[in-house]
């Protein structure tokens, strides 16, 4: 049977459909007036024929107003961007709700990446042997974090499903009404949301796709695969961090903590009271219903009836369903045995905890605690710190940290911080009690430094009476130097006697985390990526040398600038010389929902990464070597652009530019998250302590996307002054690491606009600025098209750019808005005496623009 291209798959299932329900929407009346769906495709051709001619958008605006609006009021003006703002809003809802729906259409679902696919691949290469065996110790871990990066309230996000279905089944009278509806439910939250708040949001994604999910999946390789052969390996892992990530965020106590696994656990246990509902009404069997209906009973008081009490443990669950097994398989001609089968994967899969509640803190943030501690015990009887500690060299701070004992209580300290970092580590041990080992198990140190970040940190939980603890510390590495230096603490702590034995009780295994997003607004892009390769292959090296499985958990964000982009071809990118255990990684905002949102994309994102480890391990092992040759060139490459990119970064107008320019100081006035934008709460913007979501986010806003690009042109044109483009170009032809690199910075050049900005030129501060970025964007656009052989960005991904091209046609009004919003908030504040009130007015329509921009962008930040 012949298949449309994927392109024309795209054009008849998204554009086509997103065009006639648009239609409908745009002549909804939301309000008293109607006239705003008539303007806004009129408001969009100015915008767009303005920045063809090289308008701004203060003309653009002008022109608008001259031409189509009766009264030019400035109250007027603004009274209909905002409802512009409104409408714009909603249709990158209906956007998303028509791309979503035609998922499984426009994308192969049993073509390159599936799990069907890996079958045939293994039998056909009589692999087969070697794929079950790889499946038996690989996992996947995909772990929700609460990072703003979408705005859409709970009550949107559950019209977008209904939406999507409504779409999908083609019912005309039902997508009107979600689209009234739609019209009139607010977009905006009142107020900053709690931790808990997030995490009850990000728990609809775990019980309604992630729990079917990744049942159908294991399932589909027990069936397939292993012929029935029960899957002892959670192939798929779920970790959480609402609620358990400290790090800049004073809003997680330990009550929270608590509250979300506590959540957790319900939320599992409500699944599979669900399952057993379904399951009793065809499990009527002599002997069998009985043993069902226990089980429904002990759930349900469990989920309905509790204040934390469970009726039944984990044990007592897998025994009682492995004993109607039996029946059922001895007794009833194994009837039913697949719908059985598959709740059985689920509770190996998830347990009692559904997800691994991440607990993390900042090193600076410890050091101050562990100098509390240590005071602490100076006036105490017990000697568990010389009183000269600090004064003594690391491999003696060793020594001591190796025999401290102790039984720290958080109520002995008055210091908050300190009292909230010694309960979180026992909130650990609660949770574990509740939930299972798994239910919180990890500790993670973010901006880890050194070796003794690790050891005083795990001095401090062995100090809470827990001798040997059930839990992994897991340092992450996100500058370029601690990156470089990695694979050096790792080794002190490999060959420290008391960290070795606590290794052999966690089974030889050490999670490693390492940071793409603060990584990349340190060095760069080339410098960032090229770095944390590097350092996989030196930790590698280095656990392989004392026999320790390193496992890597990449902290990504959703834009190829915080390490997103095309994910999965990445990770079948790597070669022999980095272990692949596991594949980890962090989803967070839009990622969340963009791939993992609906059944279809989350089955479809969650094979194609265990594909890539499959790919990576059986069907290309020792293959994507890179040879000491061009390992040179990418060393040079990640130099060129890192000396391009500091010189940027260190440029008097850098931190000005984005204080007044960008919308960067507007993310810290936002409800959209309950952490802060920046760690520190000084009034000074300091780089160190800008947090990578608002940096990236605000380059995003400006459409410049400089932290996806800059200084690869630079780097690249090194190459081609010096004659040696051979070599760069030899790279990206044999290499799939720098091939994916380089088309994930495409993918920031083709969502960068700036002619949205082009009358920065002028500006008497910042106009040379301007021209340094734009300079480097033409640049890193014309090698790029170069080394790829096309003339067009993203040309070998028609359907994604074509996907971009329509996102930015629906936000350039937003943009046009915001922009325009920024250059009168300038104008305000350098009158004699500023309209304070005028300019929170522009103020609040900056901030709106900005949700519906990244939301349109779904990976933007």
């Amino acid at each position: 049977m012949y298949t449309l291209p994927k392109i024309e798959r795209f054009n008849q299932n998204v554009l086509s459909k997103y065009n006639i329900y648009n239609s409908v929407f745009i002549t909804l009346p939301f309000d008293s007036i109607d006239n705003t769906g008539v303007l806004l495709p009129l408001f969009t051709e100015v915008c767009e024929s303005g920045f063809k001619k090289q308008e701004t958008p203060k003309e653009i605006m002008e022109q608008f107003s001259e031409k189509y609006l009766d009264d030019k009021a400035e109250e007027n003006q603004i009274s209909l961007m905002f409802r512009f703002i409104q409408y714009i809003e909603r249709q990158i809802v209906l956007f998303d709700a028509v791309e979503d729906a035609a998922f499984p259409v426009v994308n192969n679902m049993e073509g390159r990446g599936s799990l069907r696919d890996i079958k045939e691949k293994a039998d056909a290469k009589g692999k087969k042997e070697e794929l079950i065996s790889f499946l038996e110790s690989f996992n996947v871990r995909t772990v929700l974090t609460a990072h703003p990066t979408q705005f859409y309230p709970g009550s949107v996000l559950g019209i977008i499903n209904d939406l999507t279905d409504a779409i999908r089944d083609n019912k005309l009278l039902k997508i009107k009404h979600l689209l009234a509806q739609l019209g009139k439910t607010p977009f905006i939250k009142n107020e900053k949301p709690n931790p808990f708040d997030e995490a009850v949001s990000l728990i609809w994604y775990l019980e309604n796709v992630f729990y079917h999910t990744s049942g159908d999946m294991v399932q589909y390789l027990q069936k397939n695969i292993f012929k029935d052969i029960e899957i002892q390996n959670a192939l798929i892992k779920l970790g959480f961090w609402p609620g358990g990530d400290r790090d800049g965020n004073p809003f997680v106590t330990t009550d929270i903590t608590l509250n979300v696994a506590d959540r957790l656990r319900t939320s599992i246990l409500k699944c599979y009271y669900i399952e057993i509902r379904a399951l009793k009404r065809k499990l009527t069997f002599f002997n069998v219903d009985v043993l069902v209906a226990e089980l429904e009973h002990k759930l349900y008081r469990s989920v309905f009836y509790s204040q934390g009490e469970i009726y039944i443990t984990l044990e007592e669950f897998k025994a009682q369903l492995n004993k109607i097994k039996t029946i059922i398989v001895e007794q009833h001609q194994s009837l039913y045995l697949d719908d059985l089968n598959a709740l059985l994967i689920k509770v190996n899969l998830f347990g009692f905890h559904f997800a691994t509640l991440d607990i993390r803190q900042n090193s600076r943030i410890h050091n101050d605690v562990f100098r509390d501690i240590f005071d602490f015990y100076q006036k105490s009887e017990d000697a568990v710190f010389p009183a000269n500690y600090y004064e003594l060299s690391e491999t003696e701070k060793f020594e001591v940290l190796a025999n401290a004992k102790g039984n720290l209580n958080s109520a002995d300290f008055d210091n908050e911080i300190t009292r909230s970092t010694i309960e979180s580590i026992q909130a650990i041990k609660m949770i574990q009690d509740q939930n299972g080992e798994e239910g919180a198990n990890r500790y993670i140190i973010s901006n880890n430094e050194s070796a003794l970040n690790v050891m005083e940190t795990f001095a401090m939980i062995r100090l809470t009476d827990w001798e040997q603890p059930t839990v992994d510390v897991i340092p992450l590495f996100e500058s370029v130097d601690d990156l470089m230096s990695a694979h050096i603490v790792m080794e002190q702590l490999y060959t420290n006697p008391m960290y070795a034995a606590h290794l052999e009780n966690r089974e030889m295994k050490q999670t490693i985390m390492l940071g793409f997003s603060d990584g990349t607004k340190d060095g760069g892009y080339l410098m960032a990526n090229w770095s944390i390769f590097k350092a996989k292959e030196a930790l590698t090296e280095i656990s392989r040398k004392y026999g320790i499985k390193v496992i890597f958990f990449d902290g990504r964000g959703g834009p190829p600038a915080r390490g997103g982009g095309k994910t999965h071809k990445f990770y079948a990118s790597l070669g022999p010389t980095i272990e692949n255990n596991e594949i980890q990684i962090t989803v967070q905002g839009q990622t969340i929902s963009s791939n993992f949102g609906t059944l279809d994309s989350c089955r479809y994102n969650l094979e194609n990464l265990l594909s890539a480890g499959v790919t990576n391990q059986v069907f290309s092992k020792n293959k994507n070597e890179l040879s000491i040759k061009e390992k040179e060139v990418m060393d040079q490459l990640a130099d060129l652009g890192y000396k391009k990119y500091l010189s940027f970064k260190n440029h008097p107008k850098f931190i000005p530019y984005l204080e007044q320019m960008s919308t960067l100081k507007y993310y810290a006035k936002t409800n959209i998250g309950s952490r802060p934008s920046k760690r520190s709460q000084s009034a000074q913007l300091d780089f160190a302590d800008l947090r990578a979501i608002p940096f990236v986010g605000s380059w995003s806003q400006l459409k410049q996307n400089v932290p996806g690009f800059f200084g690869v042109g630079a780097a690249l044109k090194h190459f081609e002054d010096t004659d040696q483009w051979d070599s760069v170009q030899d790279l990206y032809d044999n290499s799939l690491f720098f091939k994916t690199l380089l088309e994930n910075s495409m993918m920031s050049l083709a969502k960068s606009f700036f002619p949205l900005t082009a009358y920065m030129k002028k500006d008497p501060e910042f106009g040379e600025f301007w021209q340094i970025i734009y300079d480097e964007f033409l640049e890193t656009k014309r090698l790029l098209l170069k080394i790829a052989g096309h003339t067009e960005l993203m040309e070998n991904y028609a359907d994604g750019k074509a996907s971009i091209q329509i996102r930015e046609r629906i936000v350039l009004p937003l943009l046009t808005i915001q922009q325009y919003a920024l250059l009168r908030i300038n104008e305000l504040n350098k009158a004699a005496v500023p309209d304070e009130a005028l300019i929170k007015v522009y103020e609040k329509l900056v901030m709106r623009s900005l949700f519906g921009n990244t939301n349109a962008s779904r990976n933007s930040a």
